[in-house]
């Protein structure tokens, strides 16, 4: 009489070398990175000068040189942030435009306004020549990839940023905001858009995503309570307005004092 109870439990063991031998073999198998390799490849005149390389790029390069040197506005005369103690034509231009700017973008998103715009007077590279004004002058300019932001701060952080201004001495771009310096080097008589300070108020400010982050040691923007990304870059901000504009004005109002 054949032991049924001897093949059952073989069969039992057979089944369960089976399944943890499938179970094994489908595991994923872990990779480590164990050693990294690479080699100098030098740019030499024979692989500039090679002629299909040259064949490929040429096209690319005309139609950026073309896009680059298309003529979109006429500038009556030299522009340079150097041009000033506290403020500068060229400074109140890039402030100005890119108030204006933001401001129509923040509207249509949010149904709100800016109130004024600082920007950084080491943002700016180049002088805005006189003459015809192409893209490429914007990317002199501007050789960045600096974008718009909005940052919504309380009057308090207002004050502050006035007191950087005086601090810094430096003609850095403004819009918007108007005051006075004092012989003490204190601010005051400091008005947004034409009215006085409100330090318990809130205000839109237009900048880059580099100061907003605190960037040349303003740190007032980190106190902000709401910041808008714009996705807009300055420099696109400068040739749109060239696009819009014939001949670029000569912005010489006074926003800064002193007694």
């Amino acid at each position: 009489m054949v032991k049924l109870k001897k093949y059952n439990q073989i069969f039992k063991l057979f089944v369960v070398f089976i399944t943890f031998f499938f179970i094994h073999s489908c595991s994923k198998n872990n990779y480590q990175l164990t050693t990294i390799q690479g080699k100098k490849i030098p740019i030499t005149a024979s692989n500039i000068q090679n002629p299909s390389v040259e064949k490929f790029i040429t096209p690319y390069r005309e139609s950026i040189n073309a896009d680059l040197s298309a003529v979109l506005a006429y500038n009556p005369e030299n522009l340079d942030k150097s041009n000033g103690k506290w403020q500068s034509p060229l400074g109140n231009l890039m402030a100005d435009v890119t108030l204006k700017a933001g401001n129509k973008i923040l509207k249509l998103r949010e149904k709100k306004s800016i109130a004024l715009c600082i920007l950084n007077s080491g943002g700016i590279r180049s002088i805005l020549p006189k003459g015809n004004l192409t893209a490429r002058n914007a990317f002199e300019i501007m050789p960045f990839e600096n974008s718009l932001v909005v940052i919504t701060l309380r009057g308090e952080q207002i004050q502050e940023l006035v007191d950087y201004f005086i601090a810094t001495k430096k003609s850095h771009p403004l819009a918007g905001l108007t005051f006075t310096i004092a012989k003490d080097m204190s601010a005051k008589n400091i008005l947004v858009q034409g009215i006085a300070l409100d330090k318990n108020a809130f205000y839109n400010i237009a900048t880059n995503d580099y100061l907003a982050n605190g960037g040349d040691n303003m740190n007032f923007f980190k106190k902000g309570v709401q910041q808008y990304d714009l996705d807009y870059k300055l420099r696109n901000i400068l040739i749109d307005y060239f696009k819009e504009v014939d001949t670029i004005p000569i912005i010489k109002d006074i926003r800064i004092t002193e007694e």
